[in-house]
This record gives structure tokens, sequence and C-alpha cells, in this order.
């Protein structure tokens, strides 16, 4: 009898041995899994890309705008949001941190009951009323025999990482967005304030044409002529100021406020400052961009559960045992012979879930294409726009130094025109008409001026904002 109890105990560590290869023999058809693009086909270079202050907006030297940035990254809903995600994320890391360890529980079930006469227990139970009690501490522990719970927790980790860099690219996003509305809206105080004087130019020299017209020197065609200017400006100068309404709503919108905040705002575009940085374009770039860094955190958390969605081919082994009293009549509930003790060791074996699980690893997998994918976007997107950045501050710097000449030189024709009046030499209309010249060359120098600001929050927001990822000690 003891060899067949010996024969038995191998046929069935046999069939273990069996039962456990066959649940973890097959992933499934090799695939070819997506590629990330490599930094060295991006054209970066080795040098240093320039550093930006996390605060790069207090540069442009406008204490307004310094107060509605700071206003904005405290309080905007879809700041609050991103943070909301990195707080739920957290908290699924730290679920994920707890699977590996040993649970503990503690249960004390106390209950008053009569027993019916026609169930398990004999009398005098049976028919009374009687107290019970259990006291029960239990252990349960599923070992990471095949990484498991390493992968999941490395998933969560990473999912934290790209919430985290989600959370910092929104709120350089936003100060972006309240800094470039802020530079539109000076842009159109600047050509609302060109655009009264034009009127008031216009009409000006529609009373001389009236004069000129009466005199017999001009015809009703320079009359019309001269009427069509000054109601192109008047509707001008209307445009602007609805232009000037919904910038400011816009402004309160951004920063979280009702539409009527910022009511009566007129920044001035002369009072904000050009920052002078090296244009140079870095691989370090890269590292300094946290949409690009969200992505890559997604790609490592998606890799992650490719490896988890593979542990599940493999035996599942959860370990349990518990220790307490339990008896009816609590004032034996403590008594040597109301012990209790046991164990429960389990195994599953995925035996006929073949099927389901390749299934689920392929979405994986097309899961860690999608964000692969999704990170070689945001890669070439982060290049583009920081090379986008750097051309146009090239450009917009001589296109500068050229408007700014060119304005110089309207202000002395204008002033050469006033002296001649002056003298007799030239008549009103000539110097309006010089004036006009002047007026023009004012709007395209307000326009560039406008716009190399602009560009400039685009490269501090190309560059990356500032942003830094934490150290490796301070992520999890």
């Amino acid at each position: 009898m003891a060899v067949n109890a010996l024969r038995r105990g191998r046929l069935l560590c046999i069939t273990l041995v069996l039962m456990c290869l066959t649940a973890c023999a097959s992933f499934g058809p090799e695939r070819q899994a997506s590629i990330p693009a490599a930094v060295q086909t991006l054209g970066l270079k080795d040098t240093a890309t320039p550093e930006v202050a996390t605060d790069w907006w207090r540069a442009m030297g406008d204490p307004v705008l310094n107060q509605i940035v700071t206003q904005t990254l405290q309080g905007q809903p879809s700041l609050v949001v991103a943070r909301a995600r990195l707080e739920r994320m957290l908290a699924m890391a730290d679920a994920s941190r707890a699977n590996g360890v040993v649970q503990t529980s503690a249960a004390v079930d106390l209950s008053r009951q009569r027993f019916t006469e026609n169930g398990l227990y004999p009398k005098p139970i049976a028919g009374g009323v009687y107290n019970s009690g259990n006291v029960q501490l239990g252990l349960t522990w599923a070992p990471d025999l095949f990484g498991q719970h390493t992968a999941e927790l490395a998933s969560a980790l990473g999912q934290v990482q790209a919430a985290r860099a989600d959370a910092a690219a929104a709120a350089v996003t936003l100060a972006s967005q309240v800094s470039r509305t802020y530079i539109a809206l000076a842009r159109v105080v600047a050509q609302h304030a060109l655009a009264q004087d034009t009127l008031t130019q216009r009409s000006q020299l529609q009373g001389v044409t009236q004069m000129r017209v009466a005199a017999g020197i001009d015809t009703q065609l320079e009359l019309h002529q001269s009427d069509v200017g000054v109601r192109e400006a008047r509707t001008q100068v209307q445009a602007l100021d609805e232009q000037m309404v919904l910038l400011r709503h816009q402004l309160a919108a951004l920063s979280g406020q009702g539409p009527q905040a910022y009511d009566g705002l007129t920044p001035q575009l002369s009072a904000l400052q050009m920052q002078a940085l090296p244009l140079s374009l870095g691989a370090d770039l890269l590292g300094r961009r946290a949409d690009v860094v969200a992505a890559r955190w997604r790609v490592e958390a998606a890799s992650q559960d490719v490896a988890f969605a593979k542990t599940q081919f493999y035996p599942n082994v959860n370990l349990g045992a518990f220790v307490g009293v339990n008896a009816i009549g609590l004032d034996n509930l403590f008594d040597n012979g109301s012990r209790q003790v046991g164990i429960s060791p389990a195994l599953r074996l995925p035996l006929f879930d073949g099927g389901r699980l390749r299934a689920q690893l392929r979405g994986r997998e097309g899961d860690l294409d999608v964000a692969i994918a999704s990170y070689n976007a945001t890669l070439l997107d982060a290049v583009k726009e920081a090379s986008d950045a750097i051309n146009s501050s090239l450009s917009l710097r001589m296109q500068l130094s050229d408007q700014q000449q060119a304005y110089v030189s309207a202000q002395a024709a204008f002033a050469t025109h006033r002296a001649r009046f002056a003298a007799g030499l030239v008549n009103q209309g000539e110097v309006l008409n010089a004036q006009s010249q002047l007026l023009a060359q004012q709007r395209a120098l307000v326009e560039v001026q406008a716009r190399a600001l602009d560009n400039q929050v685009a490269l501090m927001k190309a560059l990356g904002g500032g942003w830094r990822e934490l150290p490796q000690e301070q992520r999890n």
C-alpha cells in the first residue's frame, strides 16, 4: 500500500507539473511591436537648450500679467482636474504596491439566535436560543512568483508620472495662453488708440475737403472719398472695441473668473519687455517638455501592462491562514476547546483561458502601439514647435529693426511737412496725408511688436516653460 501511495503521489506531482506547463504554454503568434522614434533622427544638436525660468512671464515686467498668471495657476478648473487625476493615479499606485504584501484581517462576530430543531445541531442546542461568538485573525499572501505584482506596480507608477507631467504641461499651457491673450489685448488697445487717431485725422481731412469743394478746388468725388475714409475709420474703432471685450472675457475665463472680471483692463504694449535668449536647440529639450515626458511614461506603463498580461498565462498562488476562537455560548468562547486554526493555499491554473488571455494580451499590445505612436507624434510636434519659434524669433528681430527704422523715417517726413506747412509751402491736406503714412507705420510697428512678444511666449512654452522632472528618489 505504501508503494501505491508513493506512485499516486508521483503521478499527482507529474500531473501538476504538466498542468502548469499547459497553463503557460503559448502567448500566441509573435508580433512586431512599434518602435519609439530615436532622438538622433530629429536633428537635435548636442548643445544645451537655453534655460527657462519657471516664472518666465515675470521677465516681461508687467505686474498685472504676473497677478493674472498666478491666479490662473491656483484655481483654474482644468488644472484642478489635472491635479485630481494625479491624486487618483497615486491612489491606484498605492493599491498596486499593497498587492504583494502580506494582508492581515481581524474579525469579531457576536450574535444571539434561535437554532432550528431540524438542522445540524443536536439538542439541547436545537430549538434553543444561544449567544455565539467568533474572534478570528487572518493572513493572506499572494507571492510574486512570475512578476505579476511587479509589472502591475510599474504600470501604476508609470501612470503616476504621466499624470504628474500632464498636470505640469497643463500649467505651462495655461500660463502661455494667459500671456498670449494679454499680449493680444495689449495689441488691440494700442491699435484702438491709433484707430481713434486715424478717425480724428480723417475727420480733419474731410473738413479740409469740404472747404476745398466749397472753394471750387475739389469735386464731390473727393468729398465722397473722404466720407468713405471717415466711415471706414469709425468701423475699425468699433471692431477693435468688440475685440477688446472678447479678449477680456477670454482672459477672465482662462483665470477661472466671471466674464466681467477684467472690464476696463488696458495693458500697454510698450510696457511689456522682450527677453533675449540664445537661439539653440539641443537634445536635452525632450527632457524639459512635460508633454513629451508624459507620453514617454505612458509608453513605459503600456509596456508594463503587456508584461502583466503575459503573467496571466502562469499559475497564480494565494496563501491564506487564520487562527481564532469560535463557540456557542460566550462563556465558552475562550476555552481551550474553542480554538480554530486553518490554512487555505490556492492555486489558479489558466488551463482553458488561453483564448481569452491571448485576446487580452493582444489588446495590451495594441495599447502599447497606440502609446508609442502618440509618443512619436508628441516628439515631432515638440521639435517642430521649438524650431518654428526659434526661426520666427530670428525673422521677427530683423522685421522689428526694419519697421522701427521705417517708423522713424515716417516721423521725419511728417515733421518736415508740418514745418513746410508752417512756412506756407504746402497745404494742410499734404500734412494730413503725411500723418496718414505715419499712422500706417505705427500700426505696422504695433503688429510686429505684438508678434515678437507673442512668439517669445511661444518660445518659452516650446522650451518647456521651466519645467523639470522630479529626481528618481522623489518620484514615487
